[in-house]
């Protein structure tokens, strides 16, 4: 499977960088057992929960959506490779509007343009992109009417099957909404961040998961909860499944950028055009299967297990290990470091150990990782470095 920016692309198409049922029966009664003594007793109070009511349901839909679309976007890029669509959110009464750093790549003139709800179109200039976290901040220059900011959410106080609003631009459509729930937290993608030697990106870390229907032209646009808070950006789709002229369908599978990346994010955007990542300099295979677990010897199912260092970087200045003794599995070493921890917080696999460094983190800071070595634990400070250009 693929994951897909969800950009619309008019005349060339880019593409972005993821019951067992129990019975109970009661023993059967004994040959010449005398029967059970039944007391009788008051059977406990039957708890009714009260049907939901489409109408109210119905309601607090249509409010959110009045109440937050008019800080909602689209966006039509023109670059060499021909025309595309995207969206983007009000983010303050200066001008300037959240998008993702793939709708705008390579627009001519640094310029894209910006229509509202009300119909008022204009102009924007890209002032400050993050390819880490695929993030764009355009500027444009519209009266004071049209701008309308939308309030950011704690995208940490999220929860699993929290019902989510998306608003978007999905295929030219402008002003979609589409409704579903949290799927899963902390989700990992490829960023457009190539680490140095071009081989590799760097990761994008704590983006949510979502049901709601997602597609081409969504790409840029908020996810709300039912507050009318932004929780997340919409960003990308996995799928298997293709239009007739190669665009990516909705299967399920979307993912956002958290909302609390982009409020650390988008200030240093709007000031310095670009915003540094802390790094660690390390990889890690981010879930072991139990044949894995075995074969490296470890001690316990859960961690970030690491599978290389890089030289003279954070991590191997602090003495971090990773696995060199060969296995029988080509590719795999023994003997590496398990991360368990960090400043104290249980890390079970890699993608919890990036969420926190990226949202709480910045280049300087210092981290304490605790580490299983040799079936021993340890404390191991690092000093945070800045991802490279």
């Amino acid at each position: 499977m693929k994951t897909n920016r969800i950009l619309v692309v008019f005349t060339v198409l880019l593409f972005a960088a993821l019951a067992c049922q129990t019975s109970f029966r009661p023993n059967s009664q004994l040959p010449n057992s005398q029967p059970p003594v039944v007391v009788p007793t008051n059977p406990p109070p039957i708890s009714v929960q009260a049907p939901v009511n489409p109408a109210a349901e119905q309601d607090a839909f249509t409010a959110l959506y009045q109440r937050v679309s008019q800080g909602v976007v689209a966006i039509q890029v023109v670059t060499t490779q021909g025309a595309a669509l995207g969206s983007g959110i009000v983010y303050d009464t200066d001008g300037h509007i959240i998008t993702n750093y793939h709708v705008v790549q390579g627009a001519n003139g640094n310029q894209a343009e910006v229509d509202f709800m009300s119909g008022f179109k204009t102009y924007g200039t890209v002032v400050g992109t993050d390819l880490d976290s695929d993030l764009a901040i355009l500027k444009v220059d519209a009266p004071a009417s049209e701008l309308h900011p939308l309030t950011f959410g704690d995208s940490a106080a999220l929860q699993v099957g929290q019902t989510v609003v998306a608003i978007g631009n999905p295929f030219g459509y402008d002003g979609t909404m589409t409704v579903g729930v949290v799927s899963a937290l902390g989700r990992t993608l490829d960023s457009e961040h190539t680490a140095p030697g071009g081989t590799q990106p760097f990761t994008a870390g704590d983006l949510i998961q979502t049901d709601a229907a997602i597609n081409p032209g969504n790409s840029g646009g908020p996810l709300f909860n039912m507050n009318g808070e932004v929780i997340g950006i919409n960003r990308a789709i996995q799928t298997t499944s293709y239009t007739s002229s190669g665009e990516p369908i909705n299967s399920g599978i979307g993912f956002a950028v958290s909302s609390n990346i982009i409020k650390r994010v988008t200030p240093g955007l709007i000031k310095d055009g670009t915003y540094a990542y802390p790094y660690l300099g390390m990889a890690s295979q981010n879930q072991l299967n139990l044949d894995e677990i075995k074969l490296l010897g470890l001690t316990q199912d859960t961690g970030a297990y690491v599978t290389s260092v890089v030289k003279g970087g954070p991590a191997d200045q602090a003495g971090l290990k990773a696995g060199s003794q060969t296995t029988s599995v080509q590719g795999m070493f023994a003997g590496g470091d398990l991360i368990v921890a960090i400043d104290g917080k249980e890390v079970q696999t890699f993608d919890q150990l990036l969420a926190y460094l990226i949202t709480n983190k910045s280049p300087g800071d210092t981290v304490v990782m605790t580490v299983i070595r040799g079936g021993q634990k340890q404390d191991i400070t690092v000093t945070l470095g800045k991802r490279p250009s």
